[in-house]
């Protein structure tokens, strides 16, 4: 080889990394605007709705005679301060007196309503409930029940809302810097107390919890709220957003939080389903719906602070798609009766790290697989925020936790509901955990 051509060899490998280099960024962005064509399977088709089976029937949660308090009346539904809409400033302080405490059974408010209550009286003991007879009686008593609030042609002349949202934008500007209370309340008018929305000029398809939980950080409350009400109105549907703050200063079980959120919304009112929301995780795009999904879906896939790092691994394989396949934290919805089929999360996992994990192997162990808009969809931006201490033990549990699916979760799930308001943009409660025993 000649001088010339050792020297010029360097320089032409160089032009063919650069040309490698671009035929990947050209198909980094090829797959980012058509991202959802890999893996149909874990990738739902946004605006696809199965119209032909019947809808979730819903009407009767029943939990495990754990979930009980020492208040056993099964009517005690809203025993709230409905006069608190003045609580404007924030979360009242924890020293606030006893106002309601976890309940066992939400019956529906129709005409079965009392046989049912009649049949749940009669187990008040603690003795064994025939459970499949209530369902039975359910199923024949809720076809007035439809998947939100009048669905029934001949309860109102008002139309349901239409399948695809006609407002909807697509990528939306995330404020992180709202404006205070009042000017935000006063922007929401349509926003009723207690953080509930649903469309005027419809009948909303889906009626959805939003389940928030928090502590110490109202703030990045606020800046939630502001992006996330203009998004679930466009949306149009009968929403409500539920925030369940922790009490006191010891270690954080968001679990447990989601878990009694799930329990409360259900005495409101009935949902079919729910959405359980960081909240320091801003949404980015209208498109990525807040709806009632045939599978668990995880809603978070790109988060900003990730560098939205979906974009790049989705383009060599679907399981690469995200730092591992089963990833189901920040964002995740799932129908009321597929949350209560997983006996909701577990209860153990104290401090941060792993309870989205051990839902991920719950999903899987009952037959439901984790589904997930495209990545150009389902965009966040994280506030920052910090770290929780993380569970020195959460590995472990992880591991474990298959043996307790069925005794670990809304099973036993035990806490007093110390205060319940509502202020104008979300439903706040103040609770105190009771932690249940520590596997061995």
């Amino acid at each position: 080889m000649t001088v010339a051509a050792a020297v010029a060899a360097p320089w032409h490998r160089a032009h063919i990394y650069k040309a490698l280099a671009c035929i990947v960024f050209v198909l980094i962005a090829l797959q980012y605007l058509l991202s959802g064509a890999i893996d149909r399977r874990s990738i739902e088709t946004i605006f696809t709705i199965n119209t032909s089976r019947p809808p979730h029937q819903r009407a009767l949660v029943i939990y495990g005679p754990a979930t009980a308090s020492s208040n056993n009346n099964i009517n005690n539904n809203n025993n709230e301060d409905e006069d608190d809409s003045s609580s404007g400033a924030g979360p009242p302080p924890g020293n606030s007196s006893l106002v309601s405490t976890s309940s066992a059974v939400i019956a529906p408010t129709n005409n079965s309503s009392i046989l049912l209550n009649s049949m749940l009286r009669t187990n008040s003991s603690g003795s064994p409930l025939d459970v499949e007879a209530v369902i039975r009686l359910r199923n024949a008593t809720s076809s007035t029940v439809g998947l939100s609030t009048s669905t029934s042609p001949t309860a109102t002349q008002t139309p349901r809302c239409p399948l695809v949202p006609p407002n909807l934008v697509g990528p939306i500007a995330v404020s992180k810097s709202p404006p205070d209370l009042a000017a935000m309340e006063k922007a929401f008018a349509k926003v009723k107390q207690g953080g509930r929305g649903a469309p005027e000029d419809c009948v909303a398809r889906y009626r959805v919890a939003i389940v928030i939980p928090f502590r110490d950080r109202f703030p990045h409350l606020m800046t939630l709220l502001y992006n996330l009400h203009p998004l679930l109105l466009r949306q149009q549907l009968d929403y409500q957003i539920f925030v369940i703050e922790q009490e006191g200063n010891g270690q954080f079980n968001r679990a447990m939080l989601m878990n009694i959120g799930y329990v409360e919304a259900l005495k409101e009112r009935p949902f079919d389903c729910f959405i359980f929301h960081d909240v320091d995780l801003l949404p980015e795009n209208d498109r990525n719906l807040y709806t009632c999904p045939e599978q668990p879906r995880h809603m978070s896939v790109a988060v900003d602070k990730f560098l939205y790092r979906q974009v790049f691994f989705s383009l060599f394989a679907a399981s690469a798609a995200l730092p591992y396949s089963d990833l189901f934290g920040g964002v995740s919805a799932m129908t009321t009766e597929h949350f209560r089929l997983v006996n909701g999360f577990s209860n153990v996992f104290w401090g941060w790290g792993a309870e989205d994990d051990d839902m991920a192997n719950r999903i899987k162990a009952r037959g439901l697989h984790i589904s997930r808009y495209p990545a150009n969809i389902a965009r966040y931006k994280m506030l920052t925020h910090k770290k929780e201490k993380a569970n020195p033990k959460r590995y472990e549990f992880l591991k474990t936790g298959k043996k307790r699916f069925l005794t670990d979760g809304l099973s036993n799930l035990q806490y007093e509901i110390l205060v319940k308001k509502k202020p104008k943009l979300y439903t706040w409660f103040l609770a105190r955990l009771t932690p249940p025993a520590q596997p061995s």
